[in-house]
């Protein structure tokens, strides 16, 4: 009998996480939970490699103070994020879940109106139930208007940015930037809570962010060294552009980026200082690891992955493989070094288990690794990982066997860095069908799929089950187990009655198979898109006019036609310079009842903009719509030359 959608599950580690197995996984560590709950420190880097710290092999500079916290607890060898970028890895940080699950992916601008479903419940949301203080210092990224900030996630308290520290309308060197994308960013502003309280407009702002997150920390254990706290500190260096505070400045004798891990390093220790201080830190845990691996065109701006593959923004091992090293005096054993398989999403089910508090009600992916991280056990739960991107299905790990499938992606290998704080460019590789050996050959060098044909069917099995739950845009499938991000609705109602409703409708030529919508239909269901494009109710064309023909069946007084269609430039979606409408009582002959052109210009902000034309009332049976694409990005777009969308949902005729 073929596995049902449970056993799956339990395969992946998607555990159902209501009923009875939610308390049989929470259970275990309660009754110590309800007497001495452990605070938790959870300090997540941005863009920090595999090998830039010293105990995991850091060269030219000393981290003594995160290589202490590895010497008294575990080091995790094999530790990996759901997706190697920004955003997508730290909504499966916070969830537990891929991030194919919660719907949230990339690494959304100052524009985006989507960020973390508010159905979603995160790690300070299941510690609150159990009376913690919760708080987060740093970096957010999974949502940028104010429905979604922290505060609506569960935590306490803010400070911090809403997104990456070079979202900003500065270069990397810090001058102020004329054209490209850049320069459509809004001021960045430091938040505290709500509400801006800062401009962060040079370097030497961007070299005060590690200190202001410092002291909040320090402050916040200070204030709450009576009662459980969560602390979350996604610091937002060592992304580019980096700044060390002066004190730190060339301290390193290294590098701009070594002292800038230096004084993360020194950040770090003296919150354990702190800890020491009240007395707490034998009875806190404290996480340190990365949101992905480093962004290896900055050259000596950037990281270093060690002997592993690429970095950040692939799914090669040197992308989502970084450094961890977990510490709880008493709990977990020291100077102990795992390999088994362990990633961010466990995280989760291992804090909350610790605290004694719920598991979320939605089904997650994250295992409990308690027993392994205690030394109960030198196996852990996980034998497999799915390496995700962009919701493409590039790669699945079991045990010491990676199989990568065919797919395009970003490299580094051939292209000329950048340096003093510059990028250079990326180069692309296009995989095969390939096996690699993860033991033997950590840094994916020989192909070995030819002579392990088992292994590679055995892979491709537990891929093809991973896309039915999850999907795979690079097979066209959609995943049983996915769920919505949470998305800000237009101005406009979602739902609309007029006289095309669920009228026939025929294309003259098809949408982008990456947007299809649900065919032709999309434009007459009587829905309205969202700001996402990705939300299943928009229809995309890159680089090509868009044409309808409308059959209402039956002659209708018609005076408008309104057609939905979005702006988002920071993604390459344009308004089309014009929109023609031609109406016919037979469907041969048409006339001209109107037409709307504009020239692009630039726009940082998304928007729905329905497109009216308005005629005097007549009979006709079949309505005509045609947009013309812009084409290519304009010269002043930073992606001059590249080709342009026009996104289309509802073809409201009235």
């Amino acid at each position: 009998m073929p596995p049902s959608r449970r056993d799956f599950l339990k395969t992946l580690g998607m555990g159902l996480t209501t009923g009875s197995s939610a308390i049989a996984c929470s259970f275990c560590g309660k009754r110590t939970a309800e007497r001495h709950p452990p605070n938790i420190v959870l300090i997540f880097i941005d863009d920090m490699g595999y090998a830039d710290l010293g105990c995991f092999g850091a060269k030219g500079y000393e981290t003594p103070r995160i290589d202490r916290l590895a010497a008294e607890g575990i080091r995790l060898t094999d530790f990996y994020v759901s997706q190697a970028v920004c955003g997508a890895s730290r909504a499966s940080l916070l969830t537990g879940c891929y991030a194919e699950r919660v719907g949230y992916q990339g690494a959304p601008g100052p524009a985006s109106k989507i960020g973390l479903n508010l159905g979603e419940e995160t790690i300070a949301d299941l510690l609150k139930k159990r009376g913690y203080a919760t708080a987060i210092f740093g970096k957010w990224h999974l949502g940028c208007v104010p429905e979604f900030y922290p505060t609506r996630q569960g935590f306490d308290e803010y400070l911090g940015l809403l997104y990456s520290n070079d979202m900003w309308p500065y270069g990397y060197d810090g001058t102020p930037v004329a054209e490209g994308r850049k320069a459509a960013y809004p001021p960045l502003s430091l938040i505290r809570n709500e509400e801006p309280i800062a401009e962060i407009k040079t370097l030497e702002d961007q070299s005060t962010l590690t200190e202001r997150y410092t002291r909040e920390a320090l402050r916040f254990i200070d204030e709450n060294k009576d009662r459980p706290f969560f602390l979350y500190l996604p610091h937002s260096m060592v992304h580019t552009p980096i700044a060390a505070s002066p004190e730190f400045r060339g301290r390193s004798g290294h590098s701009p980026y070594a002292d800038v891990v230096m004084e993360l390093d020194a950040s770090t220790g003296r919150i354990m200082d702190r800890l020491e201080r009240h007395g707490l830190d034998g009875n806190t845990v404290v996480i340190f690891t990365s949101d992905n691996g480093p962004w290896l065109n900055f050259g000596d701006s950037a990281g270093s992955a060690g002997p592993l593959r690429e970095g950040k923004g692939t799914m090669f091992e040197g992308g989502p493989r970084v450094p961890c090293v977990i510490r709880w005096p008493g709990r977990i054993p020291a100077g102990r070094v795992t390999s088994e398989i362990a990633t961010t999403m466990d995280l989760l089910p291992t804090i909350v288990a610790w605290a004694g508090a719920p598991l979320p009600a939605l089904p997650i992916d994250g295992l409990d690794i308690r027993p392994l991280l205690q030394g109960r056990t030198e196996t852990g739960p996980r034998d497999n990982f799915f390496y995700y991107y962009e919701h493409e299905l590039r790669a699945v790990r079991k045990g010491r066997w990676k199989l990568i499938f065919p797919h395009k992606s970003r490299s580094y290998v051939g292209a000329e860095p950048g340096r003093g704080g510059l990028p250079g460019p990326y180069a692309t590789v296009e995989t095969g069908l390939e096996l690699y050996d993860l033991v033997a050959d950590v840094g994916e060098t020989r192909d070995v799929a030819a002579e392990h044909p088992d292994i590679v069917a055995e892979l491709q099995e537990l891929a093809e089950r991973a896309r039915d739950e999850l999907g795979d845009r690079l097979t066209g499938r959609k995943g049983k187990g996915e769920r919505e991000p949470g998305r800000v609705s237009t101005r406009f109602p979602a739902d609309i009655t007029h006289a095309a409703v669920g009228a026939a409708v025929s294309l003259s030529g098809p949408p982008s198979p990456s947007y299809p919508g649900d065919g032709p239909a999309t434009l007459t269901d009587g829905k309205r898109g969202t700001f996402d494009f990705h939300d299943g109710r928009w229809l995309g064309f890159e680089g090509e006019d868009f044409g309808a023909v409308i059959d209402l069946g039956r002659e209708v007084s018609v005076s408008s036609v309104v057609c939905g269609f979005l702006q988002n430039q920071g993604s390459w979606i344009f308004l089309p310079t014009e929109v023609r409408v031609s109406l016919s009582r037979d469907g041969t002959a048409f006339r001209e009842a109107g037409r709307i052109g504009r020239k692009p210009v630039p726009d940082p902000a998304a928007a729905y903009v329905p497109e009216e034309i308005r005629f005097a009332a007549s009979p006709v049976r079949f309505v005509k719509v045609s947009a013309k694409n812009v084409g290519t990005c304009p010269s002043w777009h930073a992606g001059s030359g590249g080709r342009c969308w026009i996104f289309i949902d509802e073809i409201v005729v009235e």
